[in-house]
Parts: structure tokens; C-alpha cells; sequence
């Protein structure tokens, strides 16, 4: 078993993962054929630099008008010009300088910081889509809303403190360090050196312990989050098995979790602000204490006192904050990290390189020996070998768990097989594509799944640019025309999340029409109509009978009363083709198909009495 890692361990991996986030979000600050966006970035920085010369150089003001009044210091002939009001003017107007350079700073830099933040937003959201269906069939919504929304915030504070908090620290300090040297002594500028690294080294340490703290509340929020989400979107099996309170238990579980990691996050937190104000407090003490003594002996003015207090607490106000943002900083890369790593998740199925769109002649569908299982120790189809020729219609059935929906998943290409091909008018589909494959084949799942939007927003959502005229006549084909219509908002009704303002039925009728609006050559039916009764059902397929003229259709049914009039039956059992022929051949043959539809019919025949 392998040793577990220390605090330190974690903190180093920690840290090297942030230099790899770090690297990552540059290119998005410094973009390759994006000119407008180097020059704003030049610009903020040159405005960050010149408000941070103006605030060093502000307090010369407050001394010059300091000693001006107390008559104080080498007489100078500008500075009895202007007079202590003047000087006191002046050093309004340059802390209303140092002010107007930081907003202009940020005014440049806004479009280029929300810019990034949208081209990684919506590269993350076109990676998840590339991803393939195991992926999405495994992960947790919850969790991965939480995922891409802590690491595109992550990314705005990271690019916002860091270039505008950490920077400018570091420049202000390196001048006022320099300035304590030169205008006073060693011993200044030892005192604050010291100060600061001591307080930096703390800063650093405590954050590191509360890092790892914040991490564990972070899964914990997570955690809950994703228990919530999974709980709602599951209202109605809550409701019918009693489960309110078992949910209710299960959700505070892991919020107990987070309660704890958050109270030791808030108690570590008043430990670093304690540490900090004590040790920046004495640092501003020993340079006063030393100043005082300078007063004193007649080697400084009272303005050089005031001067030497204004630069300490100009330093202190940014230090005060280190703490917390070298923390948000750090807990930023954490979250900037899941997100990367999210991008970095290899897609299953891509394009070949230089792959061309799949070109359809005629329709027809060849399964070729196709071998595939969704883990390699089960494999699901062993072998499997059909032509569906151009413009007829195959049907497949089977027992639950033969591979019929799995084939239909291979041709449309969600899953690669790992032995045999799957053809399209002689054309691999692996060797497409995948855009092209998928505008040439329509798919009426056995579960309808909804956006929530409008049922006109459904429907037309097989062909977006289609006219309402048209999405009529799909409604119309579908069946749901009436339905629609009396519904007081009509077309523009909201069907709710995942469409549970319909029933089942309703829901079903719509994935229908939105198929027959995309109006593709080949069409894959999965159990269109095991949602509909009987009469609704008889009218529908009708209808899809109409739509698959001249098309080629693949019907995987359960209810073999759908699909009596298929060119030809395919009959699949444990992943292999048994038997297959015409309705009628293979009744006649007494096997595996007239079994099932003879205890089918006895079934309709005992709902019916």
C-alpha cells in the first residue's frame, strides 16, 4: 500500500499544478492574432505603473507641507512659492491621480479579462459536448456545474488580483524599500525588510494549512450540491417512495461536512489576521520609534516622521490583505485545475484528421461483424452482421439487454465498435465526419428529453432555421397540433425541465416532430411509440410510415405490433442474430419471434378483456 501524502507533499503538488494553471491562462492574456488585445494589456500595465509612482512619490507632498508649516527643513524657493496650502493641494491631486490611473487601469483591462473568461467558458462547454456518451452517462451534473463555475470565477480572480493586487504590492514595496534606503538609512529599510518577509512567511504558511482545509470544504460543497440536484431532478420518485426525510438526512450529511471544514476555515482565519496584525504592528512601531528618535536628535524633521508613517501605512492597507488574497489565489488555481483537467479529459470518439462529411447516395446501412461491449470483460454484441439496403425498413427486436439500443448508438456514432465496421453507402462512419453523420440520421428516442423552453423552441430544434409554417406541419404529422393549440400559450407553452409540464406521451409526440422537421434521409427509431396508447400509437405510425417512404428506416421495437409491416426483421438475443426474414416467415417458422409474438398477443388479448 502506498504511504499516504504528507501536508507537504500535497502543498508542493499543489504548487506545481498552479504553475501549470498559471501557463495555461496566459495565452488567453496574451493571444496569438489578437492585437487589440496585447495593446490593452500594454496599456494597463503602463497606467498600473504610473499610479503606483504617483502613490510613492505622494507623501513627499505631506512632508514638504508638514515642515512648510512647522518651518521645518532647508528653505526651498518652489516650495515658499507654492506654500503649505499649495503643497496640501498637491497632495490631494495626487492621490486623486493615483486613484484615476488604478480605474483607468481597470476600464482598459475589463474587456480583455472578460473576454478570456468567455472564450474559456465556452471552450470548456463545447469540450464537455465533444465528450463522449459514456462520459456523460457517468459523470454528475451537480458536480460538474460546480466544476466549471468555481474555475471560470477562479480565472476572473486570478487575472484581477494577481495582476492588479500581488504586482503592484510587489512594485510599491521595492520602491518604498528603495526610497528608506536612500532618503533615510540601512536601519529603515532592515526594519521593514524584515517585516515583510516575516509577515509574507507566515502569510504563506497559515494559508498553505488553510488551503488544504478550503479543499475539503470545497468537496463537501460539491458534495452536497450535487446530492440536492440529483434529489430534485428525481421530484417524483421522492414522492412516491416516501423519501422526503431519508433525502432531507442524505443532503444534511453533507452539509455536516461542510459545516465542520467551514468553522475550522473561519477559526484558522482569525489565527492569520491575529499573526498579521501582530507582527505588522510591530514593524510599524520599530520604523516609528526609530523616526521618533531621529525627531528627537534634530537629524529628521516632523515632516520626515509623518512621511516615514504615511509610507508604513501605505504599505500596511495592501499587506492586510495578502493574506486573503494569496489565499483566494491559491484556492482560484485549485479551482482553475479541476477545470483543466476537465479540458484535458480525451474524448472518445474524435475525427480522423482531414476526415471528409459523410456523403449519402442512397441510405443504405451495412452492419459489418460488429463487435463492441461498453466494458471489455461484458462484451454486448458478438458479431453482428446486417444490411439495411436503401429505402426499406429493418426492424429490430429481442429481449431486454440483447444489444438493440447499443446498435443504434454505434450508427449514430457514440460509442466506436471495437471490431467489425459500420457502414453508410459503403462509407465507415469512423472515417467521417461526426457533424456530417449526425445531420444525416434522425433519432426518435424511447425517452424524450425536453429543453426548458417553449414547444415551438422543441420542435424547431430539428431545423432552427425552419419556418413556423412549417413547424406546424411536423406538429400536424405528429399528432400534438391539436394539443398544442389548445394550450393558451400555444406554441410558445414552456414544457419545464426536461419537459415535465408534458406527460409521456406528449413529451414523445414532440421528439416526433422534431425529427420529421429535420427530415433526414436515414431515421432510427427507439421505441418511438411505446409511450403512446394505442389509438394515439396507430395514428403515429402512420404517419412515420409515410416519412420512412424512400427512406431508409431502423426501427428497434419491443411492441412487435410496430413493426409487422418492416422489409425485414433482425431478431437478437445475447448480442447475435438468430433469426430474420419477413413478419410472416418468421412466424411461419414457429421460433424464437413467433414465441414472443404469441405471448405478446396473449398479453393485449388479457389487457383487453
Amino acid at each position: 500500500m502506498p504511504p499516504r501524502p504528507t501536508t507537504a507533499d500535497l502543498s508542493k503538488l499543489d504548487r506545481e499544478q498552479g504553475l501549470r494553471t498559471i501557463r495555461k491562462v496566459l495565452p488567453y492574456l496574451w493571444p496569438e492574432g489578437q492585437g487589440w488585445v496585447k495593446r490593452r494589456v500594454v496599456l494597463a500595465m503602463v497606467a498600473l505603473i504610473l499610479a503606483k509612482v504617483v502613490s510613492v512619490l505622494t507623501p513627499f507632498f505631506y512632508k514638504a507641507a508638514v515642515d512648510s508649516l512647522t518651518g521645518e527643513g532647508a528653505p526651498d524657493a518652489m516650495l515658499l512659492a507654492v506654500g503649505a496650502v499649495g503643497l496640501t493641494v498637491a497632495y490631494g491631486m495626487a492621490r486623486l491621480m493615483n486613484t484615476g490611473f488604478q480605474q483607468l487601469r481597470d476600464a482598459i483591462f475589463a474587456r480583455v479579462a472578460q473576454r478570456a473568461l468567455r472564450r474559456l467558458a465556452l471552450q470548456t462547454f463545447t469540450h464537455i459536448h465533444r465528450l463522449s456518451l459514456r462520459y456523460h452517462i457517468t459523470r454528475k451534473t451537480g458536480g460538474l456545474s460546480r466544476i466549471i463555475e468555481r474555475g471560470v470565477k477562479g480565472v476572473e480572480f486570478l487575472l484581477r488580483f494577481m495582476l492588479f493586487s500581488v504586482g503592484p504590492l510587489v512594485i510599491e514595496l521595492s520602491m518604498v524599500a528603495l526610497i528608506f534606503f536612500f532618503v533615510f538609512d540601512v536601519w529603515y529599510l532592515a526594519a521593514v525588510v524584515i517585516t515583510i518577509a516575516l509577515y509574507v512567511q507566515f502569510t504563506f504558511k497559515v494559508t498553505e494549512w488553510r488551503v488544504q482545509i478550503r479543499r475539503r470544504m470545497n468537496q463537501q460543497d460539491t458534495d452536497a450540491n450535487q446530492k440536492a440536484i440529483d434529489s430534485l431532478l428525481n421530484f417524483e420518485t421522492v414522492k412516491y417512495f416516501g423519501a422526503e426525510a431519508r433525502e432531507a438526512g442524505r443532503y444534511d450529511q453533507a452539509m455536516a461536512g461542510y459545516e465542520e471544514a467551514a468553522v475550522k476555515t473561519s477559526q484558522s482565519l482569525a489565527f492569520l489576521n491575529f499573526g498579521q496584525s501582530l507582527l505588522i504592528t510591530g514593524g510599524l512601531i520599530a520604523v516609528m520609534v526609530m523616526a521618533a528618535m531621529g525627531v528627537q536628535a534634530g537629524t529628521l524633521t516632523t515632516g520626515d516622521f509623518v512621511m516615514v508613517n504615511a509610507y508604513m501605512i501605505q504599505i500596511t492597507m495592501p499587506l492586510n490583505f495578502l493574506g486573503t488574497v494569496y489565499r483566494e489565489i491559491r484556492q482560484s488555481l485549485v479551482d482553475m485545475g479541476e477545470m483543466f483537467e476537465l479540458l484535458e479529459q480525451p474524448a472518445e470518439v474524435t475525427d480522423k484528421p482531414g476526415a471528409p462529411p459523410l456523403r449519402v447516395t442512397g441510405g443504405k446501412v451495412e452492419l459489418r461483424d460488429i463487435r463492441f461491449g461498453y466494458d471489455p470483460v461484458r462484451p454486448i454484441l458478438h458479431g453482428v452482421s446486417v444490411t439495411v439496403p436503401a429505402g426499406r425498413k429493418v426492424a429490430i427486436v429481442g429481449p431486454s439487454g440483447a444489444g438493440k439500443s447499443t446498435i443504434g448508438r454505434l450508427l449514430f456514432r457514440f460509442y466506436d465498435v471495437t471490431g467489425g465496421a459500420v457502414l453508410i453507402d459503403g462509407q465507415d462512419v469512423r472515417d467521417v465526419t461526426q457533424d456530417s453523420l449526425h445531420a444525416q440520421i434522425g433519432v426518435v428516442p424511447q425517452d424524450t428529453v425536453l429543453f426548458n423552453d417553449s414547444i415551438r423552441y422543441n420542435i424547431a430544434y430539428g431545423r432552427p432555421e425552419a419556418s413556423f409554417a412549417e413547424i406546424e406541419a411536423a406538429a400536424k404529422a405528429a399528432k400534438i397540433h391539436d394539443f398544442i393549440a389548445s394550450l393558451s400559450q400555444g406554441y410558445e407553452t414552456q414544457v419545464g425541465e426536461r419537459g415535465l409540464k408534458l406527460s409521456g406521451g406528449e413529451k414523445q409526440r414532440v421528439g416526433i416532430a422534431r425529427t420529421l422537421l429535420k427530415n433526414p434521409p436515414i431515421l432510427l427509431l427507439d421505441e418511438a411509440t411505446s409511450a403512446l396508447d394505442s389509438e394515439t400509437e396507430a395514428g403515429i405510425q402512420a404517419q412515420l410510415k409515410a416519412m420512412g417512404e424512400g427512406r431508409t428506416v431502423i426501427a428497434i421495437a419491443h411492441r412487435l405490433s410496430t413493426i409487422v409491416d418492416a422489409d425485414r426483421i433482425v431478431v437478437l438475443e445475447a448480442g447475435r442474430v438468430i433469426e430474420e426474414g419477413t413478419h410472416d416467415a418468421l412466424l411461419s417458422r414457429g421460433g424464437r419471434y413467433a414465441a414472443m409474438w404469441m405471448r405478446q398477443q396473449a398479453g393485449e388479448e388479457n389487457d383487453a378483456a
